[in-house]
């Protein structure tokens, strides 16, 4: 199989010969999405992010190239796609943001799987091709105020009423939750039991606010969700929903395309931060010429390709249809502070215009700031694999 990057290219970013690993599938998807960030996303990302936008002219772009759902049956509008090919995606769409690469994780991992995984046939019809084609954007609501990293604690109810539910509650952190047609809701019902429901948010009480004071994630929408009293249909209730572990499952789908989005940031830091030294002079030469920046280079590498195994071993084990959630945190705990400490080096090598958003990886590390807190924090997945490995339960 030839290579489609060049040869320089492939020495900084593919150093273990990974390529070779992949299908042409898989490099063709992974490489449609790469022109897609190089042409309309890279030129714009930095102004993007200062002015806190998130550019939603190119969600419905984002279906056509199959970013929402590509791992679901043609049937519901996916494309049967392998992980590794969902991964690869993810990794590109990162490359360019966090932020977009969240959009499509939220949309895919988390509002699409809980409605192909708990939803009736009528739901999965009636949502899922059009969320695939980015027609209807979906939003996950599980964290609270109060709720974060401990989700049974989680205090929205679902109250049975009339033909169907009352729900009411707040949820906090919300990606997409301003853009969202739809809220996949979390609440607890009479009996104390978590059930997942699909919320119109034009539906009476329910209101969303965005959080403007970040100062990381900044493309990303992200939201406070209001429920006062929502009354909501029998057809609303994801059926198959029951207890904490459904939401949890969901969460495992998007911390997989965590995995692989790490990556794509690290690389872009990677790649900014190799060419620049070659061109920046100090003291008469090219600072990559000195043994500082190379012993600098060489350990974001080491960690880079360190996070390309497990990712690309996570694929595989995705496709084997042999997962298992703790491998999934390892995973996601590790790439994702690896990408931080990669984007800081990054951000140290390109000295004074590192801060700037004319380059990338100051805009990188704030963003891995985030992605190494959310959807589980560093310590829950030190915890979830610490348990998994010696039987204890230190929570």
């Amino acid at each position: 199989m030839g290579r489609s990057m060049n040869e320089k290219s492939a020495v900084i970013e593919d150093f273990y010969g990974l390529e070779h690993d992949y299908s042409s599938e898989a490099i063709q998807a992974r490489d449609a999405v790469r022109r897609f960030v190089d042409e309309k996303v890279r030129p714009n990302a930095g102004r993007w992010w200062q002015e806190g936008v998130f550019p939603t002219e190119l969600v419905g772009e984002m279906g056509q190239l199959g970013l929402f759902g590509p791992t679901l049956p043609e049937k519901y509008g996916g494309a049967g796609a392998s992980g590794i090919v969902y991964g690869l995606m993810m990794q590109e769409l990162e490359r360019g943001d966090s932020g977009l690469r969240s959009f499509a994780s939220v949309q895919s991992g988390l509002c699409m799987y809980a409605i192909y995984r708990f939803g009736t046939e009528e739901q999965k019809l009636r949502y899922l091709p059009r969320m695939a084609r980015g027609e209807i954007i979906g939003c996950f609501g599980l964290t609270e105020p109060d709720a974060g990293s401990d989700p049974s604690a989680m205090r929205t109810v679902a109250e049975r009423g009339g033909s169907g539910y009352r729900l009411r509650g707040a949820k906090r952190w919300i990606t997409n939750g301003n853009l969202a047609h739809i809220a996949i809701v979390w609440a607890k019902d009479d009996g104390g039991v978590i059930r997942g429901f699909i919320v119109p948010t034009d539906a009476p009480g329910f209101s969303a606010r965005r959080i403007e004071t970040k100062a990381s994630m900044r493309m990303s929408v992200t939201s406070e969700l209001y429920l006062d009293n929502v009354e909501v249909g029998e057809e609303a209730l994801l059926p198959h929903s029951q207890g904490l572990g459904s939401p949890l499952s969901c969460l495992t789908q998007a911390r997989f395309g965590i995995a692989f989005g790490a990556v794509g940031a690290a690389l872009d830091c990677l790649q900014e931060a190799a060419a620049y030294t070659k061109t920046r002079i100090a003291f008469g030469r090219p600072i990559a010429a000195t043994q500082l920046v190379q012993e600098r280079v060489a350990d974001m590498v080491s960690r880079v390709v360190s996070m390309q195994l497990k990712a690309l071993q996570l694929g595989r084990l995705y496709d084997q249809g042999a997962l298992r959630y703790p491998q999934v945190s390892l995973a996601k705990r590790d790439n994702a502070r690896s990408a931080l400490e990669v984007a800081r080096t990054a951000r140290e090598l390109l000295g004074g215009n590192g801060i700037s958003t004319d380059y990338g990886p100051m805009r990188h590390l704030a963003n891995l700031e985030t992605v190494d807190t959310y959807e589980g924090t560093y310590e829950v997945h030190t915890l979830i694999v610490g348990r998994e490995i010696l039987g204890e339960n230190a929570f």
